[in-house]
């Protein structure tokens, strides 16, 4: 079975689910979208209004502002696969609860595997607290690799956030920057 069914058969699954309260909310079901062989992943917390309206994630202001990161850094997005740990939205945009994640992660953890990529970004400190370490601090670790298991992982801003505070925004270039040059370093030693 290729990747791209395999993500399909999860996704049923996925959508099936009632673990948390949001399953009864949500509009649509918000899984992940890009490449199934992608060799960069992107995961942020959670589905906002417009990506529960189109079941895509970061289609809003902050996935269009991700898209001009991407393209600023040389990386097509449909190269990559985007995803987010809860895959419905919280009402109101609220953080995810603890107790959403939990429920939800198993979700995450079926794509990873699936789509075995070699670089995780988190997508703003919710998402790297629970991917790479719970006291995780953005302003102070935003860029910093770590490795986790077979993946090497760093964080960046998520991209609401920049919309609300500009200041960011080139820090965010330059983390772009250092992802896109390990990245293509990935893709040529795979070609190699």
């Amino acid at each position: 079975m290729s990747k791209e069914e395999l993500l399909a058969r999860a996704k049923e699954t996925c959508e099936g689910c009632q673990g948390c309260p949001l399953g009864k909310t949500r509009t649509n079901l918000v899984y992940g979208v890009g490449n199934a062989e992608a060799r960069l992943m992107f995961v942020g917390e959670a589905p906002g209004e417009r990506e529960d309206a189109t079941g895509i994630p970061f289609v809003g202001a902050a996935g269009q502002l991700l898209d001009r990161y991407l393209m600023a850094v040389g990386i097509p997005r449909e190269d990559v696969y985007i995803a987010n740990i809860l895959k419905c939205r919280p009402p109101h945009n609220r953080d995810p609860l603890p107790e959403e994640e939990d429920v939800c992660i198993a979700h995450l953890r079926t794509q990873v595997k699936i789509i075995a990529p070699r670089m995780i970004v988190c997508l703003g400190r919710i998402s790297a607290m629970r991917l790479i370490k719970p006291d995780f601090r953005i302003t102070r670790e935003h860029g910093i690799w770590f490795r986790r298991g077979n993946f090497d992982m760093c964080a960046v801003y998520h991209p609401s956030a920049l919309l609300r505070d500009a200041s960011k925004k080139e820090d965010m270039l330059e983390d772009m920057k250092v992802i896109a040059e390990r990245y293509r370093a990935y893709l040529t030693e795979e070609n190699n």
